[in-house]
């Protein structure tokens, strides 16, 4: 898919049969057509180059084929999504400076903006070797749900630290009230999309699992435990959630029938 702009990067949308909540997940239908491909069309409006579904199941490659998409069938074995687009950028030979962009396949209603926004924050932070988004947290609840990852960044927007613990802790005002946030501007909740240096993601297949990261359960801090550094920025538009779940495909589907 050709769409050149003065950044050139790569969109590669980890696309997998086997979900363990929700199996077959890409290809289940919203409004008659399958989820991949409302992923896979919102890819293409943003100003990547290419877009390329990363899949390991040929019923995947089968449909992105029909609607005319571009896949690349990857090997069954992986442990993460970050492992997988590692195999695609090798396949593709993508030189080392360039930047890929991960776009999950669960995100039907990703913006293209933010899809341009981390591969441009990426390259114009070189100290960075990959790039996320953030929000700001509403509410209590959601602060203290550890499903919603949280993250701390210095005073250049790189990554400290992803949590899901609640963090920073507000001392003072928990002291005397912790059922109100205070100042929200203070308080972000990680967005899952990620923009990577093929060179890194060449480093991270060689990397065995971080403590952190076991203990988490957040891929994102081997990143940071073997010392590379992570740009994040508030995302311009709002990143509806992505489909986990049964509750969350029939959340979505009755969107779509409202539209």
């Amino acid at each position: 898919m050709s769409n050149k702009t003065e950044l050139d990067f790569t969109v590669v949308i980890p696309s997998r049969f086997g979900s363990s909540r929700l199996p077959g997940k890409p290809l289940e239908l919203i409004a008659g057509k399958p989820m991949i491909e409302y992923v896979y069309k919102q890819a293409i409006q943003s100003k990547a180059a290419r877009v390329v579904v990363a899949t390991d199941d040929q019923r995947i490659a089968d449909v992105v084929m029909g609607f005319g998409g571009e896949y690349c069938m990857t090997a069954k074995n992986h442990e993460s999504g970050t492992d997988r687009i590692q195999e695609v950028a090798a396949k593709l030979g993508l030189d080392n400076d360039h930047i890929v962009v991960n776009v999950q396949g669960d995100e039907p209603l990703i913006p293209p903006s933010v899809i341009n926004q981390v591969a441009m924050n990426l390259s114009a932070n070189n100290g960075a070797s990959a790039a996320t988004l953030s929000e700001t947290i509403g509410c209590i609840g959601e602060f203290k749900n550890p499903n919603a990852v949280k993250l701390v960044m210095d005073k250049n927007g790189y990554a400290l630290y992803f949590s899901r613990a609640s963090i920073p802790w507000p001392r003072d005002s928990f002291t005397a009230d912790d059922s109100i946030l205070p100042d929200a501007k203070s308080f972000n909740r990680h967005i899952g999309i990620y923009a990577y240096k093929v060179s890194l993601l060449n480093e991270f297949v060689t990397w065995s699992m971080s403590p952190l990261e076991e203990l988490e359960c957040l891929e994102q801090l081997r990143i940071l435990w073997n010392g590379h550094r992570i740009h994040v920025e508030q995302a311009v538009d709002m990143v509806p959630g992505g489909v986990d779940t049964q509750v969350d495909l029939d959340r979505l589907r009755a969107v779509f029938e409202d539209a």
